[in-house]
């Protein structure tokens, strides 16, 4: 059913910035685990403004947010921190190895320069005040939206390309539907 069926190994290794295994944080509560673009892509400052805007309303509904990031805990709080996401639970992952185990890829130019992303980039980095920045992580790197529960992945959204903009409530009912 999904695009990634992540071993428990897997998620035994990832570690938040508060000490805490991604595997058992999922044995406690859903997980929404999201895997952001570097942070000085528009899109990736869009998606730190879309989850800031809904972060109370996904963590009401008993899921966890965990993003992933390609760079250490001190600059990814710099900006979670500039999108009011105050203390954040995250995971560093500057070599993307968590994020091929999900098999996030990397963008084709397709995905990542497409005159609809050019166009979606202008309107979030100019006409919405966002900006851009130089990469601080994998420029090439795709992103993607898991909801995890008892260590297995129930719901995810994949990039197309890079511009995409998850549902992120609608990922979370979408996962409480399928739960018994």
């Amino acid at each position: 059913m999904f695009t990634q069926n992540v071993n428990a190994g897997t998620l035994q290794e990832m570690v938040t910035n508060e000490g805490a295994k991604l595997l058992h944080l999922t044995f406690q509560q859903p997980v929404m685990l999201i895997f952001l673009r570097h942070f000085g892509c528009t899109f990736c400052r869009e998606a730190l403004d879309d989850i800031s805007r809904k972060r109370d309303e996904i963590e009401n509904m008993g899921t966890k947010l965990v993003m992933v990031h390609m760079t250490d805990f001190k600059t990814a709080e710099h900006y979670f921190n500039r999108f009011n996401i105050r203390d954040a639970v995250h995971i560093s992952d500057p070599t993307c190895r968590f994020y091929t185990a999900f098999g996030l890829t990397k963008g084709t130019t397709t995905q990542l320069f497409g005159l609809q992303t050019w166009i979606k980039g202008f309107n979030s980095s100019v006409l919405k005040g966002r900006g851009v920045g130089l990469p601080v992580g994998d420029g090439f790197q795709m992103p993607g939206v898991f909801v995890l529960q008892d260590g297995e992945v129930k719901e995810e959204f994949i990039h197309k390309v890079v511009s995409d903009r998850p549902d992120y409530v609608g990922l979370v009912k979408n996962c409480c539907e399928l739960t018994p």
